[in-house]
């Protein structure tokens, strides 16, 4: 077999259990040595920031990992940059969020740390995803890039910003949304680029609405059985559940061990 250059999701199809009962599946680790042992290209692809997806990419053995929503590459496990998102956008977003009294907070590098203008946001997400710092007065103008957004408010707050949809955005949780990077494809084909590959030897694994951006027909797309009905229909396989053994389900009917 020729070699491969395949892509993981984190959430939902490396990992079970949810944000807060995270765990991998025995089978996907397993399949993952058999996919080094027969000499392909391993990588994530995860719409996380790099710094909280880190530990995950070491914990398993990557050297690379496409993050940030498709706006992040690590190569040879070294950070080589973070595109952020239009700042403009995200100030026209932020002030209608401001107009509207709605909560919001913004994330200004590569940390655990949301900035927040007051306690509001966590008082309405009571969110444990990541970590939440008060910054009396905050305005994104004064930082050089923004690379996450996020807004409180339950389902139909989306309706209801205008700006919202000049950017996108993803609900992962009940409480607020996530307003980042949805794609990655583009940080694949820079990974696949970076290697001089053809992009018909990747391969491509995932399960929600923010891999939609990677489940072209450039390559080989595969849908866990828990992804959701759209993903299905755009893949090439569609395998068991993450935690009814996906992954190595999946390599295995792909012939890739």
């Amino acid at each position: 077999m020729n070699k491969k250059y395949i892509f993981f999701d984190i959430d939902g199809t490396l990992a079970a259990g949810g944000y807060e009962h995270t765990y991998i599946p025995e089978s996907a680790k397993l399949a993952l040595e058999k996919l080094r042992e027969a000499g392909h290209f391993l990588s994530i692809a995860t719409g996380r920031a790099h710094c909280m997806a880190l530990s995950f990419m070491e914990n398993l053995g990557f050297d690379n990992m496409v993050s940030d929503g498709g706006y992040g590459l690590t190569i040879n496990k070294k950070l080589l940059g973070i595109r952020p998102l239009p700042k403009d956008k995200i100030v026209t977003l932020v002030n209608e969020c401001e107009e509207k009294n709605i909560p919001w907070g913004i994330q200004v590098d590569d940390s655990h740390f949301r900035l927040t203008p007051d306690d509001r946001f966590s008082e309405a997400s009571n969110d444990k995803y990541m970590k939440t710092k008060v910054v009396p007065g905050l305005r994104p103008e004064n930082y050089e890039n923004i690379y996450k957004m996020y807004i409180a408010g339950t389902y139909p707050l989306e309706k209801n910003l205008t700006h919202l949809n000049a950017l996108p955005w993803y609900r992962f949780h009940k409480e607020y949304l996530f307003v980042e990077p949805a794609d990655k494809a583009y940080g694949i084909r820079k990974m696949m680029d970076y290697f001089k590959a053809d992009y018909k030897d990747a391969v491509v694994f995932g399960d929600s609405g923010n891999d939609l951006s990677m489940f072209v027909d450039d390559w080989t797309k595969v849908a866990m059985g828990n992804a959701i009905p759209e993903l299905k229909e755009k893949a090439d396989y569609v395998t068991t559940d993450v935690d009814k053994d996906g992954i190595y389900n999946a390599c295995k009917a792909l012939n890739l061990f």
